[in-house]
């Protein structure tokens, strides 16, 4: 369990196949000296987002390193599979139970990848736009959720985490989909944006302001909120199969459904 608090930013020192066949990869993390006072060997730690093992580590090499593994559905999943030595990660230990809890839960379970749309300065914060990733033309996202499934998870002023960092949502793409820049695409539905702010101190302490256009960013979406609509989806998948459901309703959103599940509760509650 993580707080979405960078605690450092490292550097790829060493990226080396460890099985052909199935695709998996180690990489050393240099740089590190900060987070090794307290490791152990199997030990968690936040890479860009992703929760990884400590395989080995040491503290005389690299001004302090650490090895992870990475499989591949991490690979698949996130953008660590594009990382080469000399880039730049976003690092932070499992939380303690004496962590002031700044952030929001992050898991460390990468949900998919974002691109990054534009970088605009706001007087001395920035305004960050990204696009979860879909492109059916690349072999990658058929390992990818698609973004219109994802889209609910994305609420304003909500948690979202990137690349490991802990922000809050700013603009979102409407429930349809679309860019927030009212550009019109080809598929509306798989368009979907959302806009993040960061302050002076938070550019200086994580990656993602230093990131090119187009780039990958891991995405985490609040696991609260993974639950909650999860609960509701259940919930209503049950009433759905009511006898009496009329087919309309089946084809509503979400919300509009438990409104209206909620509505006939009332109107049937006898007097």
């Amino acid at each position: 369990m993580f707080t979405g608090l960078v605690e450092c930013m490292a550097r790829v020192v060493d990226v080396v196949p460890t099985d052909e066949h199935s695709g998996s990869y180690a990489i050393t993390i240099g740089e590190s000296a900060l987070l090794l006072g307290d490791c152990h060997v199997g030990d968690s730690i936040a890479v860009n987002g992703v929760c990884l093992t400590v395989t080995q580590f040491s503290t005389d090499t690299h001004g302090g390193c650490f090895r992870v593994d990475l499989a591949p559905e991490t690979l698949f999943r996130s953008n660590l599979g594009r990382l080469r030595v000399g880039d730049r990660v976003n690092c932070e230990r499992a939380m303690a139970p004496t962590t002031r809890f700044g952030g929001h839960i992050v898991q460390g379970h990468v949900d998919t990848v974002a691109t990054l749309q534009s970088i605009e300065p706001n007087q001395s914060a920035l305004t960050l736009t990204l696009r979860l990733f879909h492109d059916t033309r690349k072999e990658v996202d058929a390992h990818l959720p698609l973004p219109s499934t994802l889209a609910p998870y994305l609420v304003p002023k909500g948690y979202v985490t990137l690349d490991g960092t802990s922000l809050t949502l700013i603009d979102v793409s409407p429930p349809a989909g679309g860019a927030l820049n009212g550009d019109t695409t080809e598929n509306k539905k798989e368009t979907i944006e959302f806009t993040v702010m960061l302050i002076p101190h938070t550019q200086e302490h994580i990656t993602l302001p230093n990131k090119p256009l187009g780039s990958f960013v891991n995405v985490e979406f609040d696991m609260v909120g993974k639950y909650v609509y999860r609960s509701l989806e259940g919930q209503l998948g049950r009433l759905d199969q009511a006898p009496d459901t009329d087919a309309s309703t089946l084809s509503m959103p979400m919300l509009e459904r438990v409104v209206e599940r909620a509505v006939e509760r009332v109107m049937h509650r006898p007097h």
